[in-house]
């Protein structure tokens, strides 16, 4: 099928709810408004989560890790379903892609370049099915009293695990927490934003689809009140949250007073460290190109640009000028550089930092404002703000949209520092032509992933932050480690088959 700015949803029950295995009606009449954010139309308008709705997918999640059999299977048996949701998202991809682009504004060849990676998620972890050692001998410690003589280290699913997805990469995102929780043997109850509901709902109808067991993956969509239900009701044995710092800091508390497990991935204002060598105008393309993917709606964004005092003025003309031949427009549009951002209330946010970035006195170079040609759509230009000093707001607050403030710094050890210099510590870079330079400084920085001359997020090894961008590691096997409990068997003597 082919899709483009306002034609219909093809989501088949967004009337429904995904709940044990089938489409159920809500307890209420409650919808969310799903507005495409090019037009300001109404995309599709989808059914909202109450409490009772909430407390039928736990029960159902529950009951299947309790009762049914998908934590009994073998794990290579689970990792047949993950590849059969690998080849079904494959055949839907597109579909995916355009829900993407008129949710949340991502130019649409963007959105299918950025999504080809899904199915590869579900089958590097069935692969693991294989690879990852679930259960291993190991050899009980001497001297211990009293000594067993054989042992055995397992690890077991963690059980019933809530998942909370944020708008801005909602598929990308899904895979990433489901991949791992199921393959581990859990069950998910999976709760999408109401801003980008699309995908959660299509992965829905791909369980339907390929016979996933009844309560392995439920799904629904509510708001914050009704998220923090799932976060506090004590049959979820795990959440796993994407989103703010504020909103993670409430549910490590919640999860903390009930000893609930939790993994974290949460805000960042990530520094580009640029050295004395580095190639300007090719750091600057790459920093103000970033800025065009999802309009800088991406919490691993370089968004703060530490540069020599010497070369600021020459990185600032760089961006400036690339800033000024992006064109904002449809994300169908071919000759679209760059889309909306997702929301209104996301547009005025961006605006409301702007706005305090003059006030602080920083140096407005470009952008600021929203594009005259463009009479609809939450769109804002990209923005450039030079001579920033690291201690203003929007040098520390995450703005999440496309704004880069660039930082002096007097020489490399002021601008590990100044890079350092944040509650958050979830992506970075540093900019040179010398490799050991490079790893040198990465040595330094206090974030989850150092990048050499480039953004660069690997879900394949492992993604999270330091300090308050989170806690615990996303993708590869460093993210299936949260979804496991380890368990220690210590026997008089080996058991049959070893």
């Amino acid at each position: 099928m082919t899709l483009t700015t306002g034609t219909a949803s093809p989501l088949r029950h967004p009337d429904k709810f995904y709940i044990a295995g089938k489409w159920v009606a809500p307890s209420t009449n409650a919808t969310f408004d799903v507005i495409e954010a090019a037009t300001e139309e109404l995309f599709v308008r989808v059914a909202e989560a109450k409490e009772a709705d909430l407390q039928h997918a736990v029960t159902a999640a529950r009951d299947a890790f309790d009762n049914g059999p998908w934590p009994r299977m073998i794990h290579a048996q689970r990792a047949e379903y993950l590849r059969a949701f690998a080849t079904a998202v494959t055949e839907r991809l597109d579909e995916f892609a355009q829900i993407w682009s008129r949710e949340s504004g991502v130019l649409y060849p963007m959105a299918q370049h950025s999504l080809m990676d899904v199915p590869a998620t579900f089958n590097r972890y069935a692969d693991m099915a294989t690879s990852y050692p679930f259960e291993k001998q190991v050899q009980p410690t001497p001297g211990t009293i009293p000594c067993g003589n054989f042992g055995l280290l397992v690890h077991e699913p963690v059980g019933v695990v809530g998942a909370i997805i944020p708008w801005n990469s909602p598929l990308i995102l899904i895979a990433t927490k489901m991949s791992p929780a199921l393959l581990a043997g859990c069950t998910v109850v999976l709760k999408s934003s109401p801003e980008a509901p699309g995908a959660a709902y299509l992965m829905a109808e791909i369980a339907e689809q390929i016979g996933l067991p009844a309560g392995v993956l439920n799904i629904v969509t509510a708001d914050r009140e009704v998220s923090e239900l799932l976060v506090r009701d004590s049959r979820v044995d795990k959440i796993t949250f994407t989103g703010s710092t504020a909103a993670g800091r409430a549910i490590g508390a919640i999860m903390g007073g009930r000893v609930g497990r939790c993994t974290l991935e949460l805000g960042g204002k990530s520094a580009a460290v640029i050295l004395d060598d580095a190639d300007i105008v090719g750091a600057a393309a790459h920093l103000a190109g970033a800025q065009c993917f999802l309009s800088g709606q991406v919490c691993a964004g370089l968004t703060r640009i530490v540069v020599p005092e010497s070369r600021h003025d020459e990185i600032v003309e760089a961006i400036a000028v690339y800033f000024s031949g992006v064109r904002l427009g449809d994300p169908f549009d071919p000759s679209s550089h760059m889309g909306p951002v997702a929301t209104q209330r996301q547009r005025d946010r961006v605006e409301g930092y702007i706005a305090k970035g003059v006030d602080e006195g920083a140096k407005l170079v470009t952008g600021g404002g929203r594009p005259s040609y463009l009479a609809r759509g939450w769109f804002v230009e990209p923005t450039l703000f030079a001579a920033v000093d690291n201690s203003s707001t929007i040098a520390q607050e995450e703005i999440f949209g496309p704004v880069l403030s660039v930082i002096p710094a007097r020489n490399d050890a002021e601008a590990i520092e100044l890079a350092n210099d944040t509650i958050y510590g979830l992506n970075s870079a540093v900019f040179t032509q010398d490799i050991d330079r490079a790893r040198a400084v990465a040595a330094q920085m206090k974030a989850g992933t150092v990048g050499h001359n480039a953004l660069r997020v690997d879900f394949g090894i492992a993604f999270g932050g330091f300090k308050q961008s989170g806690i615990g590691r996303e993708g590869g096997v460093e993210g299936l480690l949260p979804y496991l409990e380890t368990k220690t068997i210590i026997l008089d003597g080996p058991p049959s088959g070893y």
